[in-house]
């Protein structure tokens, strides 16, 4: 696996993952990146980019959120800053074919493609993340310094979580193609040697606390009718300090707490849907002019379809989910629709004769969450 420097993938995630760094030499050689600085800044003009600028004076740190006015670009200095997008495997097919190479990670822990470009001196600081993440250099030079940080002292009033005091273990300069890979925790800077395009592979880590609460979510809305019942309490009897709180009132809400309970199915329907659902600025385009369903039926058997860019899709067992939404599957779907999440593409020949999977593929169509292949 040359994007691992040879080391086969089960290698990797028992030595690195998680655990070690790893700097790979040439994992893309010649990697020349999919996006100019032109074209990242027509991205951070739009709506439907999530764009940031940062921006390094003589003491101190800037932030800026788009999307952008253009001209905002013109009056940038020479030196110090970062322009960063991110998402872009949701926009561009390059982006979602570059995640594709890390499929040795499952779905359900990838995140997104960030794309950052520096001129001489651009970074945003020395800092850790809570996630593990690949630094695939494109054009251009960054040097990187990296360690554990044995101080976690941030920068006061700073708009980022910079820290105040970095001691790297080591450092490396890379070059288009290179890469490298930290695990969560590991402090690093990045600072651009010459303008410079860089690649981050990002994955989700999502607190406890975040999965907790929203779990309880989950739970909260599959209650039926008025919500499993109602406190009530016929046998209450006279209470002698009215704003007290009494014993059996608080023993019977103590028994009903302790009556919430939940399965596997449950935590597997709601990892599924918490993990597809789409951020809040995804919008979904459907087909202006769809095709019939029957137009539609021959279309797929001849072309195949594959997901829409922005799509996520996750199985387990008997449970679809996209964008979401969960599906159960029975035989005749089970195994085109892993094939479909696993490649994000289905070709014609799977569909055939097979009314069910055209049904459900219909109606994804008209949602916009698959297209029908363009080669």
């Amino acid at each position: 696996n040359r994007l691992l420097g040879g080391l086969p993938a089960a290698t990797f995630l028992r030595r690195h993952w998680q655990k070690q760094p790893l700097l790979v030499r040439g994992a893309l050689p010649g990697f020349s990146g999919f996006l100019d600085l032109g074209d990242m800044i027509d991205l951070a003009c739009s709506d439907h980019c999530e764009s940031r600028l940062v921006v390094r004076g003589a003491d101190r740190w800037a932030v800026e959120h788009g999307p952008f006015e253009r001209k905002r670009f013109s009056r940038l200095p020479a030196r110090n800053w970062t322009l960063l997008l991110q998402g872009l495997e949701q926009m561009l097919p390059a982006a979602r074919q570059l995640l594709s190479r890390f499929d040795f990670i499952p779905y359900a822990r990838l995140d997104d493609l960030m794309l950052s470009y520096a001129p001489a001196g651009g970074g945003v600081g020395a800092h850790f993340d809570s996630y593990d993440v690949f630094l695939l250099q494109g054009p251009g030079r960054r040097q990187w310094r990296v360690g554990r940080p044995r101080d976690l002292a941030l920068v006061e009033d700073a708009p980022l979580k910079i820290l105040k005091r970095f001691s790297p273990d080591g450092h490396c300069l890379l070059h288009a193609g290179d890469m490298l890979y930290l695990p969560p925790q590991f402090a690093h800077e990045g600072v651009a040697v010459d303008a410079c395009y860089t690649y981050s592979i990002g994955f989700r880590a999502p607190s406890h606390r975040e999965l907790v609460s929203q779990f309880l979510i989950f739970l909260e809305e599959r209650l039926n009718g008025d919500g499993g019942g109602r406190y009530s309490d016929p046998d209450l009897s006279l209470q002698r300090h009215p704003a007290q709180l009494g014993e059996r009132m608080i023993a019977k809400v103590e028994r009903i707490l302790r009556d919430i309970s939940w399965t596997q199915r449950d935590v597997t329907e709601f990892l599924g849907g918490y993990l597809t659902e789409p951020k809040p600025h995804v919008v979904f385009a459907a087909p202006r002019k769809p095709l019939s369903e029957i137009a539609f039926s021959r279309a797929s058997r001849r072309d195949g379809v594959e997901l829409a860019l922005a799509s996520l899709m996750l199985y387990g067992k008997a449970n679809l989910f996209i964008n979401g939404e969960h599906y159960e599957m029975n035989k005749v779907l089970a195994t085109p629709m892993r094939l479909l999440a696993d490649t994000r593409r289905l070709a014609g020949n799977r569909i055939a004769s097979n009314a069910p999977l055209t049904a459900m593929l219909y109606r994804w169509y008209r949602a916009g969450y698959i297209c029908l292949s363009k080669s």
